[in-house]
């Protein structure tokens, strides 16, 4: 305000100076240029003018006037150019500090101050003044009595500035400098306050940190300790549950086995009953009472029975028995030669179970044990299976025929007639060009892969009502050569499988029941407004591996399937998140394609909202994740994959996943992470990420923020190495 108002008054007093010399003319002007220095003194009584002693401040002391330089340039009568700028005539300004112009009647008169030399001690230049003054202290005596020489003692002079009473009147400038003197003292004094209390304040952040940090540490060090012990307690009990559980599966091994045992003895006792009767010999007993033939596999006797035990296995000794008991024993011994039976060879039994697998047969082995529930024949060169292949053994639950030769034409339409429990049946890896005839009605399970499939007619799966799964991967299957109608019979089908085949569009008339389809390695272009119409009720689709382009999804496809709950379109040509997804969406895989943009709103009318997407493997980029693209999902996003993209940045919306537990953002581009990109620090609820990946990207660990990953449950899961700059 001092500054202005001095500047005020100088402009002034210029202006009333200019104006008188205009008047008196030139020569005047120029001999008041010439005129002689003038001395100013000035003082100011310290008591208002009362009488006594006084201490005066002499403002003033042999400051001569100072010179005043005018340069005149020529212009036109009532204007002025100054540097190219023009001025009205009577305006006055100040180009540079000390110097004062006026234009008059077209010329400007600068006036260039010119500072005296100062005869004092004490020198002030106040602020806003060009020149220097004098603030030596003097001692008057009266009013009366004039100004007195001050001095030039510096004790003096301290001592009349140090010791000036409160009541003092100052002079402006003196006053102003010691006020200017003091103000700085005292800003001095605050900031080395400050300083050291930012330096306090320092360190007890750091000893809160340090101790935080021992904390933090033994607390994940107990945690770990009481992982480690529940892992050792849960391995304790799981070594245990299944010493139990292989207890029991042995004594129920062996119960089965003695009740088989004792049945065969039965049978056998039966059998040499009705074979004497009919009076046949030796040879004849022996072979009706042998089921199998080939090597010869004994079941083990009871070794509590001596009569069961075989000669070659007791022991010699000297007998004590009479000739009774000897007859007895060799009747046992008879008995248990006649239950002994042999199987192909390469050919196992355990329990009701035979296994015959890469055991070289060319045709299926004539078995006669009604007990069997499991036939396993994988790995042979079977080519055929006539009529009556299985008759002996009826109670079959589940065959694999797997890895055959077996040929369509070479399977009687009646080998599988009389198997009323027959549910699971593997027919991979054989050369079958069609579906086999003739299939009992009690099949749950149907496999047919890696064969010849090329053709599916309209009674291909006639009677088959309760198949619940099928699969015919690896065959030679598309929508021409299989029957819209093919699927009508298959009431109660929930897993078809038809990958590695040739279809270029979903095949139609799909069973009603279908829950899960795999369609992955076809040549799929294309998905139709009514490719899943009739399969109201199915929850997965994979069609990975396929050519699938988001243009050519039909809208209706499936937005309004209310159990579809995961799609798999991984691998295919899609160039944006596809938009129509179905409401119920819960799992969404798009990792492999060439997308570059997620829509904004794309996931936000599903209900109750997305919690597994995976974009791994595109080429979204900074632009290519807009503020609204995750809107939706904000509340159920557990697990979200961005790696192997282009991304610069963490894409808004991350912070705003409560629920979000697994974070992949490695293989990028992104150089900063800032405090609330990943965490929202206004977010009090408990910590919910459980593993973050920013490895093989561009950032520097040193420069991410403290509190960057402050919602992430454990540091340890946080992988930031190795990144791509050095």
């Amino acid at each position: 305000m001092r500054l202005r108002l001095l500047v005020g008054v100088s402009f002034f007093c210029c202006l009333s100076y200019s104006l008188a010399r205009v008047q008196t003319g030139r020569p005047q002007a120029q001999a008041g240029r010439r005129g002689q220095k003038a001395v100013r003194r000035g003082s100011t009584p310290a008591n208002d003018g009362h009488n006594g002693a006084s201490i005066f401040f002499q403002s003033y002391k042999a400051v001569q006037e100072a010179k005043p330089n005018y340069n005149v340039i020529p212009g036109n009568t009532g204007h002025c150019v100054f540097q190219g700028i023009t001025m009205f005539d009577k305006t006055v300004w100040s180009p540079k500090p000390c110097v004062t112009c006026l234009c008059t009647r077209g010329e400007v008169v600068c006036d260039e101050t010119q500072c005296p030399v100062l005869q004092c001690q004490i020198k002030f230049q106040p602020v806003g003044e060009c020149c220097p003054v004098c603030i030596d202290p003097v001692h008057d005596v009266s009013e009366s009595s004039g100004d007195s020489p001050i001095p030039n003692d510096p004790s003096v002079l301290d001592a009349a500035v140090l010791h000036v009473p409160a009541q003092t009147t100052e002079h402006p400038r003196t006053g102003r400098y010691e006020v200017e003197v003091e103000r700085h003292r005292k800003k001095d004094a605050e900031r080395k306050r400050r300083k050291k209390q930012n330096k306090e304040a320092e360190r007890r952040r750091k000893q809160m940190e340090e101790r935080e940090r021992h904390k933090e540490e033994e607390l994940r060090r107990l945690w770990e300790e009481e992982e480690e012990r529940a892992a050792a307690e849960e391995k304790r009990k799981r070594t245990e549950e299944h010493r139990r559980a292989e207890e029991d599966r042995t004594r129920r091994l062996e119960r089965e086995q003695r009740e088989m045992l004792r049945a065969f003895e039965e049978a056998a006792v039966k059998a040499q009953q009705r074979l004497r009767a009919e009076g046949g010999d030796d040879e004849e007993e022996r072979e009706d009472a042998v089921w199998l033939r080939g090597d010869v596999f004994q079941m083990q006797p009871q070794v509590s029975a001596p009569a069961d035990t075989p000669p070659l296995q007791t022991p010699p000794g000297p007998s004590e028995a009479s000739e009774e008991e000897e007859g007895e024993e060799e009747e046992g011994r008879e008995e248990s030669e006649r239950i002994t039976y042999s199987l192909p060879q390469g050919c196992t039994i355990s329990d009701v179970i035979v296994s015959c697998e890469n055991a070289k047969l060319t045709s299926i082995p004539p078995l006669s044990i009604p007990e069997l529930k499991s036939l396993n024949l994988q790995g042979n060169a079977i080519t055929t299976i006539p009529a009556g292949a299985f008759n002996g053994i009826l109670n079959l639950e589940w065959i694999d025929l797997g890895k055959n030769k077996l040929l369509s034409s070479g399977i009687d339409p009646q080998a599988f007639k009389n198997l009323k429990f027959l549910t699971r049946m593997y027919m991979d890896g054989n050369l079958l060009e069609e579906i086999p005839q003739g299939l009992p009605d009690t099949l749950l399970e149907l496999k047919i892969n890696e064969n010849n499939l090329q053709e599916i007619e309209e009674n291909s799966f006639e009677g088959l009502s309760s198949l619940v799964t099928l699969e015919m991967e690896g065959n030679l299957l598309s929508e021409g050569n299989v029957n819209p109608r093919a699927f009508t019979a298959l009431k109660q089908l929930n897993y078809l499988r038809l990958s590695r085949n040739h279809f270029r569009t979903v095949p139609q008339g799909l069973p009603p029941s279908l829950q899960e389809l795999h369609l992955e390695n076809n040549l799929i272009e294309e998905i139709s407004e009514g490719a899943f119409n009739q399969s109201t009720n199915i929850n997965v689709i994979v069609l990975r591996h396929n050519r699938i382009d988001e243009s050519r999804i039909a809208p209706l496809a499936w937005l309004n399937h209310r159990n579809l709950e995961s799609i798999d379109l991984s691998h295919n040509k899609l160039h944006l998140v596809p938009s129509f997804l179905p409401k119920s969406l819960v799992h969404l895989v798009l990792a492999g394609n060439q997308i570059e943009r997620v829509p904004g709103y794309v996931f936000a009318h599903m209900e109750p909202g997305l919690e597994y997407l995976y974009l791994s493997y595109n080429k979204l980029d900074g632009d290519g994740v807009e503020p609204e693209s995750f809107f939706g999902t904000f509340q159920t996003m557990t697990e979200l994959c961005l790696d192997h993209n282009h991304l610069t940045s963490v894409p808004t919306g991350i912070n705003e996943m409560t629920s979000l537990h697994f974070l992949r953002l490695n293989n990028n581009n992104i150089r900063h992470i800032g405090e609330d990109n990943i965490c929202d620090p206004m977010n009090d609820e408990d910590l919910n990420l459980v593993a973050l990946r920013l490895e093989n990207n561009l950032l520097d660990p040193r420069k991410i923020p403290p509190n960057a990953f402050s919602c992430v449950r454990s540091y340890s899961s946080i992988i930031l190495k190795p990144q791509r700059i050095k």
